[in-house]
């Protein structure tokens, strides 16, 4: 599928609250090292070439950043790059949602998640000073585990009636989640691993966000099984019979497969590389038929799902 002169709006629009945006995005966990994400002794990236891309990203239509403060490497900040790429201003039009919850010190190892009000609003000031900006767009509430999120999404809608968050969203929960989220606060996005063969557990609550007007931003949704590492190389022959046809690569059917779940899916596909970033953003025009999503959603079902 060739990429060229195919910008997000390609892949039609959703509102998060009162902020539209195009339902291809882009997510910033790779940018700031090469190879494995998020472990301590990553690679550090190309600093230039991380910068580029991101404003490659805009120049396409892309106007949904995913960031965290917890994107970083030994050397780069996702957050840093972000603000000094696109910052000064920044776009009008740019939303920039970022989680806060899951915590690394600064030596990358992860054991400084925020449990209490006072450290999420420590997490919340964290991500301002690095973006630069005097508000966040919008917050998930990043969720280890099936406690109750009450005293934790309360933080934060304390935040956001305070003017330092907008909108708010949560990240890895359950349906029960997100209602007891609902009852304290309007939730805007509910952000899941999601895609084809990646918990098709989920299907019944991509469906309900739908339904409640929530927007449902799946992670993983190239990567699947291979997660943080990145998308694996061996692929299911039904899957690359769809892109062959389709003159695609098997990351946009991906893709394309995850829009097709609903109007309110957005993707938030995450890259350091120029090349793979107009491929993905292409992969917002690529329609698929009734048959290729039946032959789609038996690979999403079958004995290799990722299931919880």
């Amino acid at each position: 599928m060739t990429p060229h002169k195919i910008t997000a709006a390609a892949s039609g629009t959703w509102k998060l609250g009162d902020l539209e945006v195009n339902r291809i995005g882009f997510g910033a966990m790779r940018l700031p090292q090469s190879g494995h994400a998020l472990i301590a002794d990553a690679a550090s990236s190309d600093r230039g070439r991380a910068i580029a891309v991101l404003r490659r990203a805009v120049e396409l239509g892309v106007n949904h950043i995913d960031t965290a403060a917890f994107y970083f490497s030994p050397l780069r900040s996702a957050n840093e790059l972000i603000n000094s790429a696109l910052g000064g201003p920044y776009p009008d039009d740019l939303v920039i949602a970022t989680k806060v919850g899951p915590g690394r010190d600064p030596s990358g190892e992860w054991n400084a998640h925020a449990r209490t009000p006072e450290g999420l609003r420590g997490q919340v000031e964290e991500n301002l000073r690095q973006l630069g900006r005097d508000h966040l767009d919008l917050v998930n509430l990043r969720v280890l585990g099936t406690d109750s999120v009450a005293e934790r999404f309360g933080a934060l809608a304390e935040l956001r009636e305070a003017g330092l968050i907008r909108h708010l969203g949560v990240s890895n929960v359950t349906p029960e989640q997100l209602a007891e989220a609902r009852e304290i606060a309007p939730v805007v996005c509910v952000q899941n691993p999601y895609g084809i063969g990646m918990r098709p557990d989920q299907d019944e609550f991509v469906r309900s966000c739908g339904e409640q007007g929530i927007a449902f931003v799946p992670f993983y949704s190239i990567a699947a099984a291979g997660r943080e590492t990145g998308a694996s190389p061996a692929e299911s022959e039904e899957l690359l019979s769809v892109a062959r046809a389709h003159g695609a690569s098997p990351a946009q059917v991906r893709l394309a497969w995850v829009l097709h779940r609903g109007p309110h899916v957005l993707a938030i596909p995450g890259t350091g590389n120029p090349d793979h970033l107009e491929a993905n953003v292409a992969a917002g025009a690529l329609s698929l038929s009734d048959e290729d999503l039946a032959v789609l959603d038996a690979v999403h079902h079958g004995p290799d799902a990722v299931r919880p």
